[in-house]
């Protein structure tokens, strides 16, 4: 009972990120909706989301548009992940093709929400992606992938098994699979070790787990998850 209410009264701090301003107060009540105790901060171009997460450390989520002023595609997300690699980024965009999606959740996106989504979905997408998951698109896993009477697995309980990291922390994490430590990595990496850190922290997060071994056993189910995608 005690640790119910210890979790309802956590805030979340979450950026609304599009040039839009009816999209973006859409978005807030639908964010409202999925998450009651959250502090929204909206912004409306690239610069000023990188100036918003520089400012508020605390950020639990980026809700993302792709083709906001300064939002250059992969190399945006990249950068924000590579400044920021704890905060699960997703994208909401009125693209909804396979390779827009794909190339978001490869470059280490946590989602992807096509803007013609109904709000429950959203909704659900939101809780999914706060509580580690990642979210793809259904449509998108039924075009590239053949479900076969013989798998009795939900789909939502396969997007919430495909988290998929950066590029970066793929580096990271093929470096700690080999059993290096947080300083030889940052050498060969040529990173800081609070960078490293960082990326290890991040890591965890996304594969929803407390160390080093669980998440190199846990990551091996997640990329035959991932592949099912490329």
């Amino acid at each position: 009972m005690g640790n119910q209410i210890q979790e309802n009264q956590i805030r979340h701090q979450i950026v609304i990120a599009d040039d839009h301003a009816l999209v973006r107060g859409g978005l807030e009540l639908v964010v409202k909706m999925a998450v009651p105790n959250s502090d929204i901060f909206q912004t409306n171009s690239f610069e000023e989301t990188i100036k918003t997460l520089s400012e508020k450390p605390s950020i639990d989520l980026l809700l993302l548009d792709l083709m906001m002023p300064g939002m250059d595609g992969e190399k945006s997300i990249l950068n924000i992940i590579n400044l920021y690699p704890g905060v699960p980024i997703v994208i909401v965009s009125v693209k909804e093709d396979f390779d827009s999606i794909h190339m978001a959740i490869s470059s280490g996106a946590s989602g992807y929400i096509p803007k013609t989504s109904l709000p429950e979905i959203t909704i659900s997408a939101i809780k999914l992606i706060l509580s580690g998951g990642v979210y793809i698109p259904p449509h998108v896993l039924k075009s590239r992938i053949d479900i076969n009477n013989e798998s009795s697995q939900p789909v939502s309980n396969i997007i919430k098994k495909s988290s998929i990291l950066s590029k970066r922390q793929e580096e990271v994490f093929n470096l700690i699979k080999v059993g290096n430590s947080n300083q030889s990595i940052a050498t060969e990496l040529g990173l800081t070790i609070p960078t490293i850190k960082m990326h290890v922290s991040a890591i965890f997060k996304k594969l929803n787990v407390k160390n080093r071994t669980e998440a190199v056993a846990k990551y091996t189910d997640i990329q035959k998850v991932s592949e099912l995608t490329i």
